[in-house]
């Protein structure tokens, strides 16, 4: 069965942003993007997945919602697609906010694809984040995987070489690739030692990595201070654990000494453009 896309009508430039609960979303990272962007554009619902194929409901459960001793709803465990279309941007973007499917990837990647080629997606921007030995005193890590050279070239991205285990981002950048659908999948390394949700600091790098995607200026709200204050408390965890603290250390020097000189001249130059770009489109406004 396929998706029921709800009467969205002629879109101009669309993209998708896509990310799924689960084994792709260290510290709720890249979930949190698809979050950050619905509830600040308050993206309207155009379609789902329907999950009685795709889901074990042992695993992960339906939730209810009880108000006064009275069933308000019953909210099913799904994939669902939602439409946003900003302000001072020249394209509609589908958010796509989802959970990792327990079964049937192959059919459930296939009615994805099927979907962002009805909706004519010109990009697949993927999120996803995984636990590393990186310390949260530093940027956080962002790596790319791209569709095709062309693209990797036009975006300014640098290969990145893994062979190992995937999760559904992986596969559904497959299935796009087989399809001929361009995309992206970005994937920030959320350090292993403050996994637990929410990860802001990350949330925040991987929208800056779709920004410089997108060539556009996204709305931030409060992720810069709550990124701040996420780094603070981590600092104080640290600062009353000697082994902590000493871990950390480590992490920083093995960080520091492999850093590329270029890639950081890079990282510097690309921060400008964002600069340039906010300034930009406070000017204009």
């Amino acid at each position: 069965m396929e998706i029921e896309l709800d009467g969205i009508g002629k879109l101009s430039s669309p993209a998708v942003i896509a990310a799924f609960e689960g084994w792709n979303d260290a510290g709720e990272a890249a979930s949190g993007v698809i979050s950050h962007l619905a509830g600040t554009w308050q993206s309207t619902p155009v379609g789902a997945i329907d999950p009685e194929d795709f889901y074990d409901f042992q695993v992960t459960r339906p939730v209810m919602e009880v108000s006064d001793g009275r069933t308000d709803r019953l909210v099913w465990p799904t994939t669902r697609l939602t439409l946003a279309r900003p302000e001072g941007l020249d394209r509609d973007l589908i958010l796509l906010h989802g959970i990792e499917p327990n079964m049937r990837w192959r059919a459930f990647t296939d009615e994805l694809v099927a979907a962002f080629t009805e909706l004519g997606a010109e990009l697949v921007i993927l999120l996803g984040a995984l636990l590393a030995d990186s310390p949260h005193t530093r940027p956080v890590p962002v790596s790319a995987a791209v569709s095709d050279a062309r693209l990797s070239a036009r975006l300014h991205v640098d290969p990145v070489d893994y062979k190992g285990p995937t999760g559904i981002v992986g596969v559904l950048q497959h299935a796009c690739i087989a399809a001929k659908v361009p995309s992206v999948s970005l994937w920030a390394a959320v350090p292993h030692y403050v996994a637990q949700p929410p990860s802001p600091k990350a949330t925040l790098a991987l929208l800056r990595g779709v920004e410089d995607i997108l060539d556009v200026t996204l709305p931030l709200a409060d992720l810069p201070d709550d990124a701040r204050a996420w780094e603070r408390g981590v600092d104080e965890l640290a600062d009353s654990d000697s082994e902590v603290a000493e871990y950390v250390r480590t992490l920083e020097e093995a960080r520091d000494a492999t850093e590329d000189p270029q890639a950081s001249g890079d990282a510097i130059a690309r921060e400008f453009e964002r600069y340039l770009r906010r300034r930009g489109d406070r000017g204009e406004r």
